[in-house]
This record gives C-alpha cells, structure tokens and sequence, in this order.
C-alpha cells in the first residue's frame, strides 16, 4: 500500500476534499439514473451503493482522523447500512495508507527531540497497521519486542470542523431534526477529543488491564510512559491474529465459546462494576493468540455511565419492566426517549416502536445461556433494522430521540454483538459478570 507524505490539515482543505467527493457522489447518481433504463432497479441500486462507498471512502481515507473514524463507527452498523459501505468503510478499522517514513520521524522529533532510531533499539520506519487516527510501527528496547503508535498529524485540531462537514450527512442518514440534536454531536466531538490524547489512553489503559486482569483468557499489554507522549503511545507488542480473521478459518466450536465468554465477561464486568466502558469493540482492537486468549487493545475511547442513565438502561433489559405498561413508559421518559412535549400520535408510534426493538434487542438477558450464533436473532434485528428505515411514518417525527449516553452505549452493544455473532459462541453464560466483583 503506497505512503502518503501529507494530510490535508487545515479547514479549506478538507472542507475541499469533502466537497470534491460529493462531486463524484453526484456523477454516480446519474449513472444510477441513466441505469435504470437498461437494467433493473436492484443492479443499479447495487452499483449505485458501491460507486459511492468507494469514493466516499477514497476521499475520507486521505483525511484521516475524526471523518474517517466517523466511517469506522458506521461500519459497525451493519443492518442500518447497505452491505457495500459496510464492507468499505470497514477497512477503516486496520487498513489505511500509512504515513511516509520522513513524516513519521518529523513526528518523533517534533515530540521528543529525536529520532525514532536514536530512542529505540531498533524501530521499523514501515508501519504494520494503519488506521484511522494514527498507525503502529514494531520496535525494540531492552530486548522487548514494542508496538508504537503514532498520531496522524492534525488530527486533534481538525475534529469540530471535520464533525461540522460530516454532520450534513449524519442528520440526514438518521432522520435527525430539531436544535437539541447538538447535544449527540457534542458527545462524539467529546469523545474523539479523547481518543486523540494518548496520555490519557495510558491511564486509562493502565485502569482497565488492573481492574480486569482477572478475568479468564483475557490479556492485556504493558504500557511504556516513558516512550509515550500526547500524541504517540507505546505498549508491548501482542502477538495474535484479529478477532474476524479467527472467527474466518476457526471450526472449533469451545475455541470460539472460551473467546466469546471471555469477550462478554470483560464488557459485563466494566459496564456493571466499573461503570465505565471499552466504547470501540471492532475487530481491530481484538486479538487472538496462539494459546486461544482474546488480547484486548485500544483505550482511547472509554465511556463512563453514569447511575441516572445506567439504572432505567439495565432495567428495561427486565422482561417485567419490558411488559408492564406503566414502568416501561417510566424507564422511556427518564432516558428521555419520550418527552413532555410529545403529542399522543409520537407516544404511542415511540412506545410501540421501543417496545418492539426492545422485546429482541434485550433477548440475550433473559436466559442464563444465549446462543450467539442463532441467526434468527440477528435476523429479527435486521428485519426490524431495514423495516424502521423505510418507515414513512417515522420519518415525519422528530428521531433524535434518548438521551445523549446512547450512542456509545447502544454502539459497544452492536459492535459486542456483532464481535459474538462472528465468533459463533452458542454457549455464553450471560450472568457470568456477577462472579467478577
């Protein structure tokens, strides 16, 4: 994959690279258009969909940062997307062209004063991964084999406007109206913010490997804060294979059940004891090693809970809540799902819809065992996915509905259930967190 030795960083140059994707975005649509006389409207949509998951992903990949994380975490959503942005805007999860080898010493010298090969024994000057805020090079200090992380170079400073020239498409892919809806862009510009402060992902890193240490198959790197700084971080390097890239070639159904209980045990522990969760569960923050143990990566993006939002989240997963009337609509109101200023028309059409996707998102909780690789189920949420997206009626409302802590707390429960589905783990002990405290 070719290097690229610049990033566009100021505003007019990415707000540029922005619009002359939209360009190309406008000349698919005509070829869509024109199409649609000569072959069915299927193929054409088909076309259509991955002539512009292409360009929207060229255009983004050059940018870097916020905007191209932005398509990671759309990546995970998997039945809101048509399959050909999924399968592109994935690759934003490990596979991004790298920065060139002169800008990653700039880098380093920028931040310590030196090059790489004067602080390291040996340092790689070809990364290994490249993703969407920064990229890993291997290296080596007394005799132990590292993982150095670097930041692309504007990435922190470009956030609010990368956020403002994506935000166009955010409001109208979700059907999001109304002033209050700044509140969900100020959480991800929040949260990227954080991402982008590798001292703070030390910490953090540091937190969670103590808290959850642990927990069975379940390892975690050492963290070097004295070849770390805001903007490069470096840990030791784990050995592994990602988690999709397992669950690809693995035929082994209690290798698949030890990952897969390992993986939920780690994200019940930290939601229900630490209060505070791994917010970025896609398959290029999990390894496997040889020994069959999940290598849990990537700190950078921790969402705390807080008890006003965790108490009514964790109580509509009760079946008894779920199917009585007045505290589901209790729950509803104190996540701010519904709001005093609703008519009757959104009450009921909000209260329905919610108690349908709830009824199956929340299936998992209500048996001791579950099944992650009961197609059914992740069939039901698709189906009911695909049938609200076309919902004509729900369209005419206002959507941008719940309070601002589910965006990260429904995204590490879709990209949780989908790490699960991969695996096939069809024997996960759903209480098993309890154990933990």
């Amino acid at each position: 994959m070719k290097s690229i030795d610049r990033i566009p960083t100021s505003k007019l140059q990415r707000a540029s690279k922005i619009v002359s994707t939209g360009a190309k975005v406008g000349v698919n649509y005509i070829k869509y258009y024109g199409e649609r006389l000569s072959k069915s409207e299927e193929i054409a949509k088909d076309n259509l969909n991955k002539n512009n998951a292409d360009d929207i992903y060229g255009g983004l990949k050059q940018l870097k940062g916020s905007a191209l994380k932005v398509a990671q975490m759309l990546s995970l959503e998997k039945n809101i997307l048509p399959q050909a942005y999924v399968e592109k805007f994935s690759l934003a999860q490990f596979s991004v062209p790298p920065l060139s080898s002169p800008l990653v010493v700039k880098t380093f010298k920028k931040y310590f004063g030196k090059a790489p090969d004067v602080i390291f024994d040996e340092f790689d000057a070809k990364s290994v991964n490249a993703a969407s805020i920064g990229q890993v090079h291997r290296a080596k200090k007394n005799g132990k084999d590292l993982a150095v992380k670097i930041q692309y170079p504007g990435v922190a400073d470009s956030i609010k406007s990368d956020l403002s020239l994506v935000k166009p498409i955010a409001i109208k892919m979700f059907n999001i109206k109304g002033k209050d809806s700044d509140k969900y862009f100020k959480e991800v510009e929040d949260k990227l913010t954080e991402e982008t402060n590798y001292s703070l992902e030390i910490k953090q890193s540091q937190e969670i490997a103590k808290a959850c240490g642990h927990i069975p198959n379940i390892l975690f790197p050492t963290y070097y804060k004295e070849y770390s700084s805001n903007r490069i971080l470096t840990m030791d390097y784990m050995q592994g294979e990602h988690l999709s890239e397992f669950a690809k070639h693995n035929t082994d159904q209690e290798k698949s059940n030890r990952i897969g209980q390992a993986l939920w045990d780690f994200y019940m522990h930290q939601i229900h004891n630490l209060k505070k969760v791994h917010a970025d569960p896609h398959p290029g923050n999990f390894l496997i090693n040889e020994n069959t143990q999940l290598v849990a990566l990537d700190f950078g993006c921790m969402k705390a809970i807080p008890d006003e939002f965790y108490s009514p989240y964790f109580e509509l997963a009760n079946s008894n809540v779920i199917n009585n009337s007045n505290l589901f609509s209790k729950k509803l109101y104190e996540l701010e799902i519904l709001t005093p200023n609703d008519t009757k028309e959104e009450t009921l059409f909000f209260t329905a819809m919610f108690h349908e996707l709830l009824s199956v998102f929340t299936l998992p909780f209500q048996q001791d065992v579950f099944d992650f690789s009961d197609s059914e189920f992740f069939g039901k949420i698709g189906d009911l996915a695909e049938r609200y997206s076309k919902n004509t009626e729900l369209r005419k409302f206002n959507s941008n509905r719940g309070s601002k802590h589910f965006i990260y707390m429904n995204r590490t429960f879709f990209g949780l259930y989908n790490l699960m589905f991969d695996l096939k783990a069809n024997a996960v002990k759903i209480n098993q967190f309890q154990h933990y405290k």
